[in-house]
C-alpha cells in the first residue's frame, strides 16, 4: 500500500550558508523574486549533510561506505542500502567505466530552506585584532553579510519505496526505525556554521501521511508582518487544506504542529483543523512516529489500512 508523508515547516535562524563571496566580503546564499525583494536560503544539500550528521551522532550511521572508485569520489561499488541508511534514504549514483551508471532515486526528498523574510543588506565587519595584537601586527578585516530570518522547507518521503532496492528488501522494522530516525533528526535538527550551531528545529509543522506522495503545502507558507510579530497567511494552507486526491480529502489527513507565542494568528491557525489534528511540535512528531511505525509493523502484517 503506498503512502508518503509530508512536512512543510518553519524554524528560526541566523544566517545559513554562504557562497564563494567576494574580496573581503563574504556573502551569503540568495536569490532575487520580481517584486524587487531578495531572499536568503540554505541549500538542499546543506540540509542534507546536517541530516546525515546527526545521524551519525545520534544513531551510528553508517558513513564508511564511500570510496574513489573508478576516479570518481563515490559510494561503494559493493554497499547496497542495507549498509547504508544514507544511501537508503537520499539515493546514489554509481558510475562504472564501460558501463551506465547504477542510480537509485531519492526516496526522501528535501527542498532549500528559504527565508519568509526578506534579506536587506545587513553586514557585519570582522576582524582578528585580539590575535594580530598578540604579535603586535595589524589585524586582518572582513565583512560578511548576516541575515536572522524565519525560514520554511519541505520534506517529502515516499514510505513504499524506503527499504526497498531491487533484490534487496529490509524488514519492517528496520524501515520503521530508519524513518523514526529520520523524524527524530528533524526535530531537533541543528546546523554548525562559522563558529555557531543554529537550531534548525520546527516553531510550526504542517502535513500528515497521506495516499500519494506529494509535498502539499510547499509553496503555501507567507508571512504578514505586524507592527507587534508575524501572522501566517490562513488562506493559502487553507486552499492546500481542500484539495482531494480522488476520494481522500487532504484536510482529514492532514496535522498542525505549533510552538505557541510565535504568531500572533496562532488561534486562527489552531481553527483550521479539529483539535485533535492539532498538536505541539513534540506532539506533531510523536503522532507521526506512531503512525510510521504502525504503516510499518501493523499493515505490512495484518494488512490493514492505515
Amino acid at each position: 500500500m503506498n503512502k508518503g508523508l509530508t512536512l512543510t515547516m518553519i524554524f528560526q535562524a541566523n544566517s545559513l550558508n554562504y557562497g564563494e563571496g567576494m574580496g573581503n566580503i563574504s556573502e551569503l546564499k540568495k536569490f532575487s523574486r520580481g517584486n524587487g525583494q531578495m531572499y536568503t536560503f540554505a541549500s538542499r544539500q546543506s540540509l542534507r549533510y546536517d541530516i546525515v550528521r546527526l545521524g551519525h551522532e545520534l544513531f551510528n550511521w553508517n558513513l564508511q561506505t564511500v570510496s574513489n572508485d573508478e576516479g570518481t569520489i563515490q559510494f561503494k561499488k559493493d554497499a547496497t542500502i542495507e549498509d547504508s541508511e544514507e544511501m537508503d534514504l537520499f539515493g546514489y549514483m554509481k558510475t562504472v567505466k564501460g558501463k551506465s551508471a547504477l542510480t537509485r532515486e531519492a526516496v526522501v526528498r528535501v527542498t532549500p530552506a528559504i527565508s519568509l523574510e526578506p534579506y536587506k543588506s545587513d553586514m557585519d565587519f570582522l576582524n582578528n585584532m585580539g590575535m594580530a595584537q598578540r604579535i603586535g601586527e595589524s589585524n586582518n578585516l572582513a565583512n560578511i553579510e548576516q541575515h536572522h530570518s524565519l525560514y520554511t522547507y519541505t520534506v517529502t518521503i515516499d514510505l513504499s519505496k524506503i527499504g526497498e532496492d531491487g533484490p534487496v528488501s529490509l524488514s519492517p522494522d528496520e524501515k520503521s526505525k530508519r524513518v523514526t530516525q529520520l523524524l527524530t533528526i528533524l526535530n531537533l535538527l541543528n546546523r554548525r556554521i562559522r563558529g555557531r550551531q543554529e537550531n534548525l528545529s520546527p516553531l510550526f509543522i504542517i502535513g500528515g501521511i497521506y495516499a500519494v506522495c506529494n509535498p502539499f503545502f510547499l509553496g503555501r507558507i507567507q508571512l504578514r508582518p505586524e507592527h507587534t510579530g508575524f501572522e501566517l497567511d490562513t488562506s493559502l494552507l487553507q486552499d492546500g487544506l481542500e484539495k482531494k486526491f480522488f476520494v481522500h480529502e487532504i484536510k482529514h489527513h492532514t496535522h498542525i504542529g505549533m510552538a505557541s507565542g510565535v504568531f500572533n494568528n496562532e488561534e486562527d491557525l489552531s481553527g483550521m483543523l479539529p483539535s485533535k489534528q492539532v498538536h505541539s511540535v513534540q506532539g506533531m512528531f510523536d503522532y507521526l512516529i506512531d503512525k510510521v511505525k504502525s504503516y510499518y509493523l501493523v499493515d505490512e502484517y495484518e494488512g490493514t489500512t492505515n
